[in-house]
């Protein structure tokens, strides 16, 4: 029943999982906040829960479009999973929003694959990548993934490496002018810190175990998925390599910065697509419904034992 309703993109699985997650944001933030500061901040939450929907919106175009996992509603369904274990991702509206523009950065670079407007998909993603970073400052090593795919598809051409710089000016100059004009030119200094928190306070015990589970887990999944896909090569292995390595660059960057919520929930969407790549190689139908299951219901369970004790 999971399998079959989860196959599918109509507009009701959207609807399913904006509802859950409007519930969801809703109740965890009523839960960890007082009235008060919901009150105050009503405009950022607002706007950081339309910035889940359209995430989820970017999630089921990159399905549609770019073809990593078979048409279906599992990425989405797993990526609002992965916010119930981890659900400090939601008190922190900066990860949000930089998770939107650098899934719209993703989604630029996996269309390189067609070989048209290469340049202008460089472009747009090393753009959206340092919007991102207005947010989260650490969001620019993904350029470093901008550079993979060039070397991956087209490193012969040598402007192609030129046109990330020229979207770092293009933002930089922007951003300037932005600042200039609202007299907080301090913001480069005060934002572009680069951090390594672990370094001061330590690593959070509970936090860094999570993590660390996370992470063993869904790369034995990753790997599992590659073998798996190996013998179909083409351009669904490619993408999923540059997949690979968003989830590994998300992943250093959560241990970088363990009191932030913000770089684990960059490697939702590449997570996500492993996952769903993983349940459609299973060809027994119970068998998926079982594994659907329990995917469901261990995050319900991690979820509720994390905000009782």
């Amino acid at each position: 029943m999971i399998s079959s309703f989860f196959s599918k993109t109509k507009p009701v699985n959207y609807v399913v999982l904006v509802v859950f997650l409007l519930l969801y944001y809703a109740f965890y933030l009523s839960y960890q906040l007082s009235i008060q500061i919901w009150k105050e901040n009503l405009a950022l939450h607002i706007l950081a829960m339309g910035a889940l929907f359209l995430e989820l919106l970017v999630i089921n175009e990159i399905i549609r479009k770019e073809k990593v996992t078979g048409f279906s509603s599992f990425s989405m369904l797993f990526f609002a999973l992965l916010l119930l274990v981890f659900p400090d991702t939601l008190l922190d509206q900066n990860g949000i929003f930089a998770n939107f523009f650098l899934l719209v950065a993703i989604w630029r670079l996996l269309a390189v694959k067609s070989m048209k407007n290469v340049k202008h998909k460089i472009f747009d993603a090393s753009f959206f990548i340092c919007v991102s970073s207005l947010f989260y400052d650490w969001t620019l090593v993904f350029l470093l993934l901008v550079f993979l795919v060039i070397n991956v598809y087209e490193r012969n051409n040598f402007k192609n490496w030129i046109v990330p710089l020229v979207a770092i000016m293009v933002v930089g100059v922007l951003s300037f002018t932005v600042l200039q004009l609202s007299g907080d030119l301090s913001f480069f200094e005060r934002h572009y810190t680069f951090e390594v928190e672990f370094l001061k306070e330590g690593f959070p015990q509970a936090k860094s175990a999570k993590l660390v589970a996370f992470s063993f887990l869904f790369l034995i999944l990753m790997t599992l998925v590659f073998l798996k896909l190996r013998k179909k090569g083409g351009g669904k292995l490619l993408a999923l390599r540059i997949l690979f390595f968003a989830f590994l660059v998300s992943v250093v960057l959560a241990f970088l910065k363990l009191k932030s919520s913000a770089p684990i929930i960059l490697g939702f969407f590449p997570a996500a697509v492993f996952l769903t790549n993983y349940i459609e190689t299973i060809r027994n139908v119970r068998y998926k419904e079982i594994a659907l299951s329990l995917l469901i219901l261990i995050p319900v369970l991690i979820f509720f034992t994390e905000i009782t004790f």
